[in-house]
């Protein structure tokens, strides 16, 4: 009696174990996998910039994973110029550019840092913020504006960015028309003075066409 009643549990508890295999076994294969997911993006990380947590990780609040922003209000750091990059961390930090965010981030950051930042977003693959829906008649006029104001000396021919201007291709639209704007009404500055300039010219139709052509463009990595 006692073997059969030994033999009944046995098999009770192997058909238990069959059973739970049965049924949970793809999400301990699905966890396992994750696990493994996430060791191999952690060892990239190690490699890449260091051990967690880095300064980035708190920029990708406003500017996304890698500096690829996901709301056009902000701007992508990823594929940016290096140089505009960290000449626009100094400027926060002494106060000549204004935000009520960056500027305490920006100044609690060592030099050292602010190079480290702009470097490791320049090393990243950029993509279009957003898409703005398609308006041709627009796009033609931003272009057209575009060239007549001669933006690609300083911005590239592809305008990811040249030895006197930072990238504008794909970045978010109405981040693009902010910075236009501020830039026309005085409330930045360019410290070569050419984007107050240019943009104290510009109609109030050329600055939406100019914001609404660039962030079509889709950015490349150079």
């Amino acid at each position: 009696m006692m073997k059969r009643a030994l033999s009944i549990g046995v098999a009770v508890g192997v058909a238990g174990f069959v059973l739970a295999a049965i049924f949970t076994g793809p999400q301990l294969l699905a966890g396992y996998q994750f696990m493994n997911v996430l060791d191999s993006h952690y060892t990239r990380y190690d490699a890449d910039v260091g051990t967690w947590p880095q300064p980035q990780d708190t920029c990708s609040t406003c500017h996304g994973s890698s500096g690829q922003s996901q709301n056009e209000q902000y701007p992508s750091l990823a594929g940016q110029q290096a140089n505009y990059l960290q000449a626009q961390l100094q400027a926060f930090a002494e106060g000549k550019r204004h935000s009520a965010q960056m500027e305490p981030l920006a100044a609690s950051l060592t030099k050292e840092q602010i190079v480290s930042l702009a470097q490791y977003f320049s090393r990243q693959t950029p993509h279009s913020t957003d898409t703005p829906t398609a308006n041709e008649q627009l796009s033609a006029t931003g272009q057209a504006s575009a060239a007549a104001r001669g933006c690609s000396a300083c911005h590239g021919n592809d305008f990811m960015g040249g030895a006197a201007g930072p990238r504008l291709a794909g970045q978010g639209k109405a981040y693009l028309l902010s910075q236009l704007q501020a830039f026309k009404q005085g409330t930045r500055t360019d410290p070569s003075g050419a984007m107050n300039a240019t943009a104290s010219l510009l109609s109030p139709t050329e600055v939406q066409a100019l914001a609404h052509y660039l962030a079509g463009l889709t950015p490349t990595k150079r």
